[in-house]
């Protein structure tokens, strides 16, 4: 792992002028992540993977809804005679600040895991301000629920999932991932689990929003309406019309952030974990005490932490193939799902 550099030094006045970038509401980071992501979905998967055989936008719940839409990439010899014995399952949640985003950008990234043997399930899911946590995780698990019933004709191996998402999609996968190994998390929202602990070999999360007391931190990028946005629709409003005082509140609204925290929630009984950030992520704090909780708790972390002198390492920088860090985290995490998959 890269050690993180202090901060100090030569790139001090970058990381000051950053730090004005705080406290962004909503509506601005929504209106910012719907203005570059056709984008994205353009300059991310230009020079496409063909040696990987793809099956897209199958709806998994059955409601034709373009919110409940993945697809599945597999390398070639997959079915009939030439099919292998059957490989690890890799499902994937994007990012976007649960407001925006489309697996559709992400296309070339899991065709890329798809091409180095591994079965790629990219997922959609609904999404914020219409619809709240509760359901963006039962989208989650309704995907799972369809891997589980469906994958091996796709010659997955249902007994070797590992989860996986970047930003928020990385909140997601790891929250499903505590909800495997943690009955009283599923019950909070209403989710029947639908994985086994040992069917879960491995979770990655690239820059994931996975501790949400970094959004108590005076100048920290996201306003506290995230949290808001992500409750069922009423609760902070009637909160607020019941307690005048602020400080009550702010208590109850880090109550409410505790069931959106995986940090608060994965224990020793996760399962080995790939963590990538850098000093330029938003959310470096987040996975730093992420990697810092998990490995004091015995689970095995193995994580890749770039320094603010790599430039190419913004937030999310995973996604683009062209970036050397990138090619280095691919085959970082081709050698990781490859030893947490090894068949029993």
């Amino acid at each position: 792992m890269a050690e993180p550099q202090p901060h100090q030094g030569a790139f001090a006045p970058a990381r000051r002028a950053r730090s004005m970038l705080t406290r962004v509401p909503v509506w601005m980071w929504r209106m910012f992540m719907h203005t570059i992501s056709k984008v994205e979905v353009r300059t991310l998967n230009s020079e496409p993977i063909t040696d990987v055989r793809y099956w897209h936008d199958i709806d998994f719940v059955g409601d034709h809804i373009h919110w409940h839409l993945l697809d599945v990439m597999a390398p070639p010899n997959t079915s009939g005679e030439e099919a292998l014995h059957p490989l690890p399952v890799y499902v994937y949640f994007h990012g976007g600040g649960w407001t925006s985003g489309d697996k559709a950008s992400l296309t070339k990234y899991c065709a890329g895991q798809a091409a180095s043997g591994v079965v790629v399930v990219n997922v959609n899911y609904r999404m914020a301000p219409n619809f709240h946590l509760g359901h963006v995780l039962e989208d989650a698990n309704a995907a799972l629920v369809w891997v589980e019933d469906h994958i091996d004709h796709f010659n997955g191996d249902r007994e070797r999932i590992v989860l996986g998402g970047d930003s928020a999609g990385g909140q997601i996968s790891a929250l499903m991932a505590a909800a495997t190994i943690r009955s009283e998390l599923a019950e909070h929202y209403h989710l029947h689990s639908a994985l086994q602990p040992n069917q879960l070999r491995g979770l990655v999360q690239h820059c994931s929003i996975v501790d949400f007391s970094v959004f108590f931190d005076k100048g920290f990028v996201m306003s506290l309406n995230f949290i808001r946005m992500l409750l069922p629709q009423g609760d902070d409003a009637a909160s607020r019309r019941k307690n005048k005082h602020l400080h009550v509140r702010h208590h109850l609204l880090r109550e409410a952030a505790h069931y959106m925290s995986p940090i608060e929630w994965l224990d020793s009984r996760c399962p080995p974990v790939f963590v990538t950030t850098s000093e330029r992520d938003f959310f470096y704090d987040s996975n730093m005490n992420f990697i810092k909780t998990l490995s004091e708790q015995g689970v095995p972390v193995d994580s890749m932490v770039y320094s603010w002198g790599s430039s190419n390492t913004e937030h999310t920088w995973q996604q683009n193939f062209r970036y050397p860090e990138s090619q280095e985290v691919y085959r970082r995490l081709e050698s990781f799902i490859t030893r947490v998959t090894v068949p029993a």
